[in-house]
This record gives structure tokens, C-alpha cells and sequence, in this order.
């Protein structure tokens, strides 16, 4: 039930003698209630601007480093896709016309000819026989063939029975000149066969370089052990080891490290088809610029919010000063009146619900302003601070908030609108009514929203902007009825020629009597200043202008559940048929 109160408040004040003269009193208060707004203000914002900028610092730091891990993520697609090319390339000669496992030089020549032509990085070309032995080679080394390779690693390697290709790192080798072997291996008559080639590391250099678009970006390849396959010769030299050696059991990551006495953010992605590390670096000014353009963004709107602030509460406080002392100098001449509507046309509980209603924060402010009005008085001699005004006028600015609140819903309660009715999805205009801060703001005080939503509903016909008010009201009651954690579930069927959206709550619950009066103006079951029973008796004026109800289930500690019905929208169909029965009766 709703519960009223009137009440009047009284204070004893404590006499103080202000020093010097009325100006220089006002003064020094001036100061003081300055200095209390501009510490109230700086402390939170101070704190809350520190928070922000950490938090703001971390998620662009990270957010650095994952653009960067993804360049790096890109560049190894790039560079896996271009060995995996080379592969096929290789692999394609055994299909080739040219092709012998006794070769002439001119097959050979004609095998090499063919992978210059689809990439000049290949430097040469040879068939070797599951022994060892190149029985046929291309190439700018003749003297490479007849060559035994049974004790190179990377044909030892593969030899395995499981292995069908690999890719050595860069070594010196028979020619002693750095380069990158590849070798394919073929079982033709039950006995292995390989095709070798080379590629040349400054073609692959050049093309690794050339997927660097950022200014001071480098990319560079290095092995399991860190040294460099391939790197910037400005740079790096091939085979030196690198200072950074990213992680094994990491696909792809980025950190900061000082290289050099320079600071600089390196991202890795380890390839697929051989075992080596893709590294991406760039120098923090380079990748960080973006929070440093944010910082003094940050900086100079903090400074400007700040000085905004300070002339404020500066103007602020010389204008309520003043105002106090034109009312001290005044205090003879000013006298109050409480305006009492004694002609209001009431009916009933309604009309004693509205002067209860308007009579306490009317109180309220009563007590309130004899109080301050003490206070500045220097004849009672009251020991006050500027706190204890800004109290009193606190407990004022709630009771005039909580009148208008009240005259402006008994308003909008007397005055009937025709709905404008319109085609209407009840499923957006609930996702709608959640949007925003409302369901955030359930989520804060533990309650959960469950949507069990009919994919087939239809629309109805309804005032958006009304349906609407009917929803937040009775999601908002749903959620004041919840004690602690709890769940709101939002359900939409059909039935029949209705349409019916429920609203459950887990909440107290209603008892026989309450469900009698919950639709009566100005009655409400929450606690004194948490309603003012205007809600209910709203929604279901707007559903009944509509041609529905509202249908109420509730139990004690079980909760609550509010039913909206509401016709469907007609169709094509029964509109013609409606209009045939007209016209034929």
C-alpha cells in the first residue's frame, strides 16, 4: 500500500561570531566554499582521469602490438604462400616432358629454363638419386655435377621415409656461397628420387622487403637457433644471431625491447612450411604514435575541462555569495508564503494521494529553508559551514525534483492522447526499451534478462512511442521487485488473434489484495520515495486504448508475471473480408 508522510524538520543551531564586518565574513566564506567545490572536484576528476588514462594507455599499447603481430601474421601468409609456390614448381617437373631419370644437359637446361620462368629466384637446378649422387645438373656450377650430397643435412632429412620435401636453412655448401636449397623427392620404381634447386637469398631478400610499407619497419627471417636467414643487409648480417629469439609454443605475438640503446616493438610469426620465424620490428615512436597523438589529446581536454570547471564554480559561488549577502542586508524585507491549492478538483484516494504526495517534499523544503535561513541569519549566530549549506540545499533540490516528478506523471496521466497507431515489431521495441544503459544498469544490480522471443510473431498495430512507456514501465517495477540476484525473463507468442509479450520477474511477489489495486492511481508497494503509483495506471490506459489489457499472475516470494495482449495486426485478407461483410450487411 502506499504510505504518506508529513514531516517537519528542526535544527539547533550552534552560534558562531563571524569576524570582522559583514563584507569581510562573506568573503572569507567566498573563499572557503571555493576551495571545498574545487577540492570536491578535483579529487574525482584527478582520480578518474588517472584510471581512464592508464586503462586508455594499456589498450592502445596492446592494441600496437597486435597491429603489429598481425603485419607480421600477414607477412608470413605471404612469405608460406611463396615457398609453398616454389614447391609446386619444383614438384611440377617430374610431369615434365623434359623430364629423365637419365638426363641430357639439354633436359636439364630446359627443367632450369622452366623455373626461371616463373620465378627468377631459382639459381640452378639437379636430379639426385636416392644415393646421393646429381646425375644431372643446370646451373651457373657445372662442376656441381656428379656431386655426392649423402651427407648434407638437409637430404639426410629428407631421406625419411615419412618426408617428401624440405627446405634447408642458409648454408655455403659444395659452391661456398650462401643459399637456400630445396629439394622434392619423388618414389618412381620403388626407388626414391630428388629434384634439388636452389634459390637465390638476395631475390628472397628483395621480396621480403617489399612487404614493408611502415616508415622504420624491418623484416628479416631467422631459425629455431635465432640466426638470420634473411634480413636487411644494412642491417643484419646472414647467419649472425639475433638479439630477440621468439617463443616456440607461440604462433604469433608481439613485445617491446630495447635493441641498441633504442627502444622497439618486434611482433613473430613462425612459417608453416619450415621452421623459421618471421620478425617484424619498429620503433616505438613509429608504433606507439597513435597513443601519443591520444595522450596530448587527453591532456589538452583534460586542461581545458578543468579550466571550464574552475571559472565556473568561481562565477558560481561570487553569485550565490552574493545572493546571501543581499538576503542577509535584506532580512527584514523578506518574508515566505506557502501556496496551498485548495481548489484542486480531487476525487477520492486520488485527490488525498496528491496532496500527500505534493505535501511532503512541500515540508521538506519548509523546514529546509527556516533552516538555512538560521543559518545566514547573524542575529541567531549559528556556527555553519559551507558544506552544511550545500546539505540543506541538497535535501531542498531532492523534495522540488521529487514534486515535479509527481505533478509531471499526474499530467501525463490526465491527459489522454489518441494514440497514432502505426505497424509495429513488439521485438524491437523491447531490444529498444533494453538499449542503451537499461540493461547495464540491471546487470549492475545482478539481475539477468532472459529473451525467449517467437521468431514467427507478427506485428500489431500500436503507438511505438506509447507501447513503449508500457514496456520500460513494467520491465523498471519488475526490476524494483527483485531483492539481490534475480532474473527477468522477456517472452512474445501468439495466440489466437492476440499477440501476448510477458514480463517475469523473480521477485517479492503480490498477494490477492495488492493484484486488486495495483492498476489504481497513485498506489504502489515500493517503499516510501521509490514511486509514486502513476505506472500501472498508465500502461494499461494505454493498452486498452489500443484493444488489449493487461493480465497480472503473482504469488508471494514467487514472483510476478505481466501479460501485454494485443490484437494482431489484420491482414489483407480479413480487412476485405470485414469490408465484404460490411457492404453485404
Amino acid at each position: 500500500m502506499v504510505h504518506f508522510l508529513n514531516s517537519t524538520r528542526s535544527r539547533s543551531p550552534k552560534p558562531i561570531e563571524p569576524a570582522g564586518d559583514l563584507r569581510s565574513y562573506f568573503r572569507q566564506l567566498e573563499r572557503r566554499f571555493q576551495a571545498g567545490l574545487l577540492l570536491a572536484f578535483l579529487i574525482p576528476f584527478a582520480s578518474l582521469s588517472a584510471y581512464f588514462h592508464f586503462h586508455f594507455h594499456v589498450t592502445l599499447k596492446e592494441t600496437g602490438k597486435l597491429n603489429l603481430a598481425a603485419i607480421a601474421e600477414s607477412q608470413r601468409n605471404t612469405v608460406d604462400l611463396f615457398l609453398q609456390e616454389r614447391l609446386v614448381n619444383i614438384f611440377s617437373l617430374f610431369k615434365s616432358a623434359a623430364f629423365s631419370l637419365s638426363p641430357s644437359q639439354q633436359q636439364m637446361d630446359t627443367l632450369l629454363r622452366q623455373l626461371r620462368q616463373v620465378s627468377d629466384a631459382f639459381i640452378d637446378v639437379g636430379l639426385i638419386t636416392g644415393d646421393g649422387l646429381q646425375i644431372g645438373y643446370a646451373g651457373p656450377f657445372p662442376y656441381l655435377q656428379n656431386k655426392d650430397y649423402s651427407s648434407q643435412e638437409w637430404f639426410v632429412h629428407l631421406m625419411a621415409p615419412e618426408t617428401h620435401h624440405c627446405i634447408s636453412d642458409i648454408y655455403l655448401g659444395f659452391r661456398n656461397k650462401l643459399h637456400f636449397t630445396i629439394g622434392t623427392k619423388q618414389i618412381i620404381d620403388d626407388r626414391p628420387w630428388v629434384l634439388r634447386a636452389t634459390l637465390d637469398p638476395d631475390k628472397f631478400t628483395m621480396f621480403l622487403m617489399t612487404m614493408n610499407h611502415g616508415k622504420g619497419m624491418e623484416s628479416s627471417l631467422i631459425n629455431r637457433q635465432g640466426r638470420f636467414q634473411l634480413a636487411d643487409p644494412r642491417t643484419h648480417r646472414p647467419q649472425s644471431r639475433s638479439d630477440y629469439l621468439p617463443p616456440e609454443e607461440k604462433p604469433y605475438g608481439a613485445r617491446a625491447v630495447r635493441k641498441n640503446g633504442d627502444d622497439i616493438l618486434i611482433a613473430h610469426a613462425w612459417l608453416s612450411e619450415v621452421r623459421w620465424a618471421l620478425l617484424v620490428s619498429e620503433p616505438l615512436s613509429v608504433a606507439y604514435a597513435q597513443l601519443y597523438r591520444a595522450r596530448k589529446i587527453m591532456l589538452v581536454s583534460s586542461t581545458v575541462i578543468l579550466g571550464v570547471v574552475v571559472v565556473a564554480i568561481w562565477l558560481a559561488t561570487r553569485a550565490v555569495i552574493s545572493k546571501a549577502r543581499e538576503n542577509a542586508q535584506k532580512r527584514d524585507e523578506l518574508s515566505h508564503q506557502l501556496l496551498h491549492a485548495s481548489k484542486l478538483a480531487s476525487l477520492g484516494e486520488l485527490a488525498t494521494g496528491v496532496a500527500h504526495e505534493i505535501n511532503n517534499p512541500l515540508a521538506v523544503i519548509l523546514a529546509t529553508t527556516g533552516v538555512v535561513r538560521d543559518m545566514l541569519n547573524p542575529e541567531f549566530k549559528v556556527d555553519w559551514t559551507p558544506q552544511q549549506v550545500c546539505d540543506e540545499l541538497k535535501t531542498i533540490e531532492v523534495a522540488v525534483f521529487r514534486a515535479r516528478s509527481i505533478t509531471q506523471q499526474l499530467l501525463n496521466y490526465g491527459h489522454k492522447n489518441q494514440p497514432r497507431l502505426a505497424s509495429t515489431d513488439l521485438h524491437g521495441i523491447l531490444e529498444d526499451v533494453l538499449g542503451g544503459f537499461k540493461e547495464h544498469a540491471l546487470a549492475l544490480d545482478n539481475v539477468n534478462v532472459v529473451r525467449e522471443f517467437d521468431p514467427d510473431l507478427p506485428e500489431v498495430l500500436a503507438d511505438p512511442d506509447q507501447i513503449r512507456q508500457v514496456f520500460l514501465n513494467l520491465i523498471n517495477n519488475a526490476g524494483d521487485a527483485i531483492r539481490g540476484p534475480g532474473r527477468i525473463t522477456l517472452s512474445t507468442r501468439q495466440a489466437g488473434g492476440t499477440v501476448r509479450v510477458t514480463v517475469t520477474d523473480t521477485g517479492v511477489g503480490l498477494d490477492g489484495e495488492q493484484i486488486k489495486k495495483i492498476f489504481d492511481p497513485f498506489y504502489t508497494t515500493k517503499e516510501v520515495g521509490k514511486g509514486t503509483g502513476l505506472g500501472l495506471s498508465v500502461s494499461i490506459g494505454i493498452v486498452e486504448s489500443m484493444g488489449g489489457t493487461i493480465e497480472v499472475q503473482s504469488m508471494p516470494g514467487a514472483g510476478s508475471a505481466f501479460t501485454v495482449v494485443l490484437p494482431k495486426k489484420p491482414t489483407e485478407e480479413s480487412v476485405n473480408e470485414q469490408q465484404g461483410e460490411q457492404n453485404h450487411g
